[in-house]
């Protein structure tokens, strides 16, 4: 509309401007190649002006006539383009709804109409990862790698695929190079954190998880006790190695992270010992035992504390369970080397302490069970004091309705392990090791197999 208003004013100015001309006084006469004009000066004007029309209307429909083909051309690319993006809309729409073969063929269609364009691209390997055909899906994923625009894309579906085919190193090849353009994605460091804890590169699993706390990509407590439980493998891994020192450090640097966990604590009281660091082992496993008392960190004490004999060991016992008096570890721990030295009156009230401990009353019907672990040392008690065969027949029938004893079961599958693992040797989980009672079925099958030992 205003383009229309605008060439109607300058059409009246030029009108009133021509109608001027006309009326102006003055003559002109032009002579050329033998031709003598004489005019007005307004007609003058008036041709010359008509002159610069013809002149203007022959350059449009030129530029019109020499235009039209790239117009043309350009209609038809812009028809193309818009028909490839309706066809990647499509395909995005079958993907969400699962629709395999429909994905396929608006993909083959936006490749065809976009040339094949990283849009396309993406469309292409997700449709192809849709249908299963992961070959196809690596061509089209491996021609995004080669831009620098697609490439931290491309590296996502890579990732993901040689996972699914079980190629952990190629995977961590490619989280790696992923990490170095975007050090700040969440599956990038979630992605590195299973492949490097897999393929137990623990050193770089902890540090992966020390930064991805300072990128804000976990939270600070997991964050801090995943890195601590990698060290913590780390450190057993070095030890296995022969390498002490740089044990003791990954260990301490476990300990630091997350001091409330008894196994680093354990496994570095342990280094200690072994690095005749005796006295820092044991007040290292004093400090802990304070806090919570854990079978490993017993054994660790006996390292540190080296004795002669069983009584002597009732003694140190004794000194640590001071710390912690009334809890369950202490009274089984005292009911053990009471037991080991011959002490059986002292080895029975301890262990009827820790079933006080666990809320049992024994003789009482259908209150709490008692732990395997107490049946099993109560039992051992009647049968070293001889004169007990009540008591044997009593425990040893308590063991089959026994409570499960606690142990390192992971919180992921619920499978019992005999000590701490970074990765739980049923599912795989890394960091999942909880100190807890397992599933009673287990408690169960194994009381089972103690009686069946017992009446060989």
């Amino acid at each position: 509309m205003r383009r229309t208003l605008s060439l109607m004013l300058v059409a009246a100015v030029a009108m009133l401007v021509v109608a001027w001309l006309a009326g102006a006084p003055g003559n002109a006469s032009v002579e050329f190649a033998g031709w003598r004009l004489d005019t007005s000066f307004g007609g003058l004007a008036v041709l010359v002006a008509a002159i610069g029309f013809v002149l203007i209307l022959l350059d449009r429909i030129w530029r019109a006539t020499v235009g039209t083909p790239k117009r043309l051309a350009d209609w038809r690319e812009a028809r193309r383009t818009r028909k490839g993006y309706e066809a990647v809309t499509r395909g995005l729409v079958a993907i969400a709804s699962g629709d395999a073969s429909e994905a396929q063929r608006q993909a083959r269609a936006a490749m065809g109409k976009l040339d094949a364009a990283p849009v396309a691209q993406l469309l292409s390997a997700q449709a192809a990862q849709l249908a299963g055909d992961e070959a196809e899906a690596n061509k089209h994923l491996e021609a995004m790698r080669a831009l620098p625009e697609t490439e931290f894309a491309a590296l996502r579906g890579l990732v993901a695929g040689a996972i699914k085919r079980g190629e952990n190193d190629q995977a961590l090849e490619l989280a790696r190079r992923a990490r170095d353009l975007r050090p700040d994605a969440t599956w990038v460091s979630a992605a590195l954190v299973e492949l490097e804890t897999k393929s137990g590169a623990w050193a770089q699993a902890g540090e992966t998880l020390i930064q991805a706390r300072r990128n804000r990509l976990l939270e600070p407590a997991v964050a801090d006790g995943q890195a601590a439980a990698a060290l913590h493998a780390h450190a057993r891994a070095l030890s296995a190695a022969g390498d002490l020192r740089s044990a003791i450090a990954a260990a301490e640097r476990a300990l630091r992270l997350a001091p409330d966990r008894p196994e680093v604590a354990a496994t570095l009281a342990t280094l200690y010992a072994r690095d005749a660091r005796a006295r820092a082992a044991g007040n290292l496993v004093e400090k802990e035992w304070a806090r919570h008392p854990h079978p490993d960190l017993l054994a660790a004490y006996r390292l540190a504390r080296p004795v002669a004999n069983a009584l002597q060991w009732v003694k140190q016992v004794e000194r640590l369970a001071k710390l912690a008096p009334l809890h369950r570890e202490t009274h089984i721990a005292l009911a053990e080397a009471a037991l080991a030295a011959d002490l059986w009156g002292e080895a029975k009230r301890h262990a009827q302490a820790a079933l006080a401990a666990e809320g049992v009353v024994d003789g009482v019907p259908n209150g709490p069970a008692p732990s395997l672990a107490l049946c099993r040392l109560l039992q051992r008690i009647a049968e070293a004091q001889g004169d007990d065969a009540e008591g044997v027949r009593h425990w040893l029938a308590r063991a089959a309705d026994a409570s499960p004893d606690p142990a390192w079961t992971c919180a992921a599958c619920g499978q019992p392990h005999e000590t701490w693992l970074a990765l739980c040797t049923h599912c795989g989980a890394f960091d999942r090791m909880e100190w807890r009672a397992p599933a009673r079925l287990q408690a169960r099958q194994a009381a089972a197999g103690q009686a069946q030992i017992e009446a060989r």
